[in-house]
């Protein structure tokens, strides 16, 4: 019987070896899993913490004892595979009873990511957050919550119980403007704490165009989050606990911290073992996820993937990448060679009551760098029609290579509910099948009053940027 050996357990890890599972009831799979959550959506960690998601638990896709009873799955929670021995075909782990070696036939390492440590000091003192894992977010979950019974027991009637407790609420940070952080400043203003949000660049959102990036900022302003942009964080200052955010040129008292500055791939134990990474710092792998070790395959938020555009290596740490790719490594240990497929960078994000998306190469530069010509125009539009008695509008940059009018990219926002997440899709084919602009301009798009425009707001975008050619 051969052996599977899965390292990690969430996304890329669980689908892979579930896939190979299902598709080979023969295969012996073992997973090793150093904490004790398996299979979870990280990404709604924000709404947790927000309130709108009561249980961390509902979070889980599928528990530990399904996968083991249900799935036939040898998962160890509670072991971290210390060591892997190509040579040998083995990997060593820890866990509560002791070292134990597992030898294997097929390995694949779903390490993931691990939150960015910025060069800030200060960030070990009480009340600074990340939020890379589920005790991270049962850790801001519970500051929440005492917040909220600090407000209770100052009612008048309760008297001034508050300087009995630790901390009284406060205003609080947020240290980088990507998703994590304008997600986290939603879920805390929500919880009624006064949030300051600090990015370094000059916008939020960097990833999308310019244009949506500043109607999410406007946004964030009417909801009185206080951004500082251009805010090169040098401490987080107090005593053993934090109370002030440092900048090159301001000092914000806060209550608390929450860090959120991306992701680093966790690539230490590949590297041990010989396991080549690639120019952007995550493993390289080749079409079908295989390392430059035989019979060692990596996937998730550890490894990096070719992008649709560009035809080069980018590291994209986002779910579904990481669960199409562990499920093709799984048809492919199963003995059905799949490649896992190319990277779009195609995201979307709430900020309050507005929605959006982008995919594709947005930036001018990056897009040179790969040899095209950008062209970006950028459009409004309604979102139904306009005799309909609701609706709103979206906005739609396109980005394309001037000369042969390929889609380079696309990025779209609207208020809520209004359909910018959902028009994206469109795009996403667009960008991934290398369409033209005057193609996507002839797209027969789904029309009817409470839904739509006659000419969706994306066809129009096809339109007016294949005017300016």
């Amino acid at each position: 019987m051969s052996t599977f050996v899965v390292v990690g357990g969430d996304a890329a890890g669980m689908s892979a070896a579930s896939k190979a599972k299902r598709d080979d009831p023969n295969l012996d799979v073992v997973v090793f899993e150093k904490g004790e959550w398996v299979s979870y959506g990280a990404c709604g960690l924000p709404y947790y913490i927000k309130g709108e998601i009561q249980s961390l638990e509902s979070l889980v896709s599928v528990t530990p004892e399904e996968f083991r009873e249900e799935r036939d799955i040898d998962l160890r929670t509670g072991h971290e595979v210390v060591e892997v021995d190509p040579e040998k075909q083995t990997v060593t782990a820890r866990g509560p009873d002791g070292e134990i070696v597992q030898p294997y036939d097929s390995l694949l390492l779903a390490t993931g990511a691990a939150a960015v440590t910025p060069p800030i000091d200060g960030l070990d003192r009480e009340g600074v957050f990340t939020l890379g894992s589920m005790s991270d977010g049962a850790d801001l979950r519970e500051y929440v919550s005492r917040a909220r019974l600090e407000d209770e027991l100052m009612q008048p009637d309760r008297g001034p119980a508050c300087q009995f407790l630790e901390t009284c609420r406060g205003p609080v940070g947020v240290v980088g403007g990507g998703y994590i952080g304008v997600e986290m400043a939603e879920a805390l203003a929500a919880n009624d704490f006064e949030v300051h949000l600090f990015q370094r660049g000059d916008r939020i959102l960097k990833s999308f165009s310019e244009a949506t990036s500043q109607s999410v900022l406007d946004h964030l302003g009417e909801q009185d989050i206080a951004v500082h942009l251009g805010a090169s964080v040098k401490e987080l200052a107090g005593g053993d606990r934090v109370e002030a955010v440092v900048t090159t040129d301001e000092r914000v008292p806060v209550d608390m911290v929450l860090v959120g500055t991306g992701v680093d791939p966790r690539t230490d134990l590949a590297e041990d073992a010989g396991v080549e990474l690639g120019e952007t710092g995550a493993i390289a792998t080749d079409a079908y996820r295989e390392t430059n070790v035989p019979d060692v395959y990596a996937a998730g938020d550890c490894a990096e993937a070719t992008h649709v555009v560009t035809g080069e290596p980018a590291y994209v740490p986002l779910a579904l990448t990481a669960n199409r790719h562990g499920r093709a490594i799984g048809k492919t240990v199963a003995g059905l060679p799949t490649e896992g497929g190319g990277v779009a960078g195609t995201a979307a994000i709430k900020a309050f009551e507005v929605e959006a998306a982008r995919t594709g190469v947005l930036n001018h530069a990056e897009a040179r760098e790969a040899g095209f010509e950008p062209l970006t125009e950028t459009i409004t539009a309604k979102s139904r029609a306009g005799y309909y008695p609701e609706g709103g509008t979206v906005q739609v940059t396109l980005t394309i290579d001037e000369p042969s009018g390929r889609i380079l990219g696309g990025s779209l926002v609207s208020e809520y509910g209004e359909g910018a997440v959902h028009r994206s899709h469109a795009l996403v084919g667009a960008v991934t099948e290398g369409v033209a602009v005057d193609e996507l301009s002839n797209y027969d798009l789904a029309y009817a009053p409470p839904f739509n425009t006659t000419w969706d707001p994306v066809l129009t975008a096809a339109k007016v940027v294949d005017g300016q050619r």
